[in-house]
């Protein structure tokens, strides 16, 4: 069995309020400031949905329902599997809860999205962005 398939997969929320989509600045090992969504370890027993409403909460502080999965792939950065999942934000104001990990958190709006992520996003969370953000 290789790494890839002991290391549990990572799920990814996709939280979109009004006119713009969350993503937090993780603070990376190196030191390196990297600008992705909410996301984080798939947990025994836990759907990539549960995942991404958990980890959401634990990140910033915001509690969000799952709305669907989006897709999976293997990440071609990291090779580890991801899954995007859909969500509506319920309560709460997204901040930087886990300050171990999130540097800071940001609602960007659909034109500044190649300015957080300039290698692009997974198609279908492209998509899903162009058909619910304004732009």
């Amino acid at each position: 069995m290789s790494d890839t398939e002991t290391k549990p997969g990572i799920s990814a929320a996709i939280i979109v309020q009004g006119d713009r989509v969350l993503m937090v600045r993780r603070r990376v090992k190196e030191g390196e400031l990297m600008w992705q969504f909410p996301a984080g370890a798939i947990e025994a027993g836990e759907s990539a949905e549960d995942a991404a409403v958990r980890e959401t909460e634990e990140e910033t502080g915001l509690t969000v329902k799952a709305i669907r999965l989006l897709g999976e792939r293997v990440h071609p950065k990291t090779g580890r599997l991801m899954s995007y999942t859909a969500c509506e934000a319920l309560s709460g104001d997204a901040h930087v809860a886990d300050d171990e990990e999130l540097d800071a958190v940001a609602w960007v709006a659909h034109g500044e999205i190649s300015e957080y992520v300039p290698y692009g996003l997974f198609e279908p969370v492209q998509e899903h962005l162009d058909n619910v953000l304004p732009h």
